[in-house]
């Protein structure tokens, strides 16, 4: 009798080991508004499929990555980080463009944006945010973007650096005058209160190198089918139109 209920235990371990999958995903901070929605419709027909998420800078989550953290699958907000690993031979798929993203003005009180991003220039807009333009993609494009409107040395004072593309969403809010974000952060519920042209403005896209966001499978998911399956995923139709409906292009 415990010789056979001792079997039946194991058996029951090693088909619980056997279909429960799970996936460990790096996500960049400005893909958190996003995330949720977009595993909801992976679930729909993944259902046994669990997976986690990590969200931080591009580049904190590289160095992670480079030290062994247990992710299997990499969302960066440019293509340089998943470029880098890949040439490291951390990843075993190259760097694959998921989506585009885009820059936004915002204010967390209703101002006039009629000169555009020359608005950080004004006397009575004191404090700036940025995402740190060395580790997160969208503060490198905030910075490129005001060198070429002229507008960095100018300001430079005025800067605030945020960690990452979302906690610059949150210092903006949080008593800066305005903040160079995340454009797809503003199509969260939470923000849609925040209506175009009386708080926020596309910055002109003219003034930054296009923000292409890559995907890499990484090199600990080569035989993880679940992972390789939500890297199908994000590819896919039913993906670009979640990422649309957040601002992304």
């Amino acid at each position: 009798m415990f010789k056979t209920l001792f079997t039946f235990f194991i058996l029951i371990f090693i088909s619980n080991n056997i279909f429960a999958q799970s996936i460990n995903i790096a996500v960049a901070a400005n893909v958190s508004y996003a995330i949720d929605t977009l595993k909801k419709e992976f679930k729909k027909e993944n259902p046994d499929i669990k997976v986690h998420t990590t969200l931080g800078s591009s580049g904190k989550l590289t160095a992670q990555i480079k030290n062994g953290a247990p992710y299997d699958l990499f969302l960066s907000a440019n293509m340089r980080y998943p470029e880098a690993l890949y040439n490291e031979k951390k990843a075993i798929t190259k760097p694959v463009v998921y989506a585009k993203g885009a820059l936004a003005l915002l204010s967390s009180s209703h101002r006039s944006f009629y000169k555009g991003i020359n608005l950080v220039d004004n006397m009575l807009v004191k404090r700036v945010v940025l995402a740190n333009p060395l580790t997160a993609p969208y503060g490198k494009a905030a910075k490129e973007a005001l060198i070429n409107a002229g507008l960095f040395e100018k300001i430079e004072k005025k800067i605030i650096y945020a960690e990452s593309a979302s906690q610059a969403v949150a210092y903006t809010l949080m008593g800066a005058d305005v903040g160079f974000i995340a454009k797809s952060s503003l199509y969260t519920p939470k923000m849609k209160r925040f209506k175009k042209g009386a708080y926020w403005i596309d910055v002109d896209s003219s003034l930054y190198t296009p923000i292409e966001q890559g995907v890499i499978i990484l090199k600990r998911a080569e035989y993880n089918k679940a992972a390789k399956k939500f890297y199908q995923f994000i590819l896919s139709k039913k993906a670009k139109i979640i990422l649309t409906s957040f601002g992304y292009e």
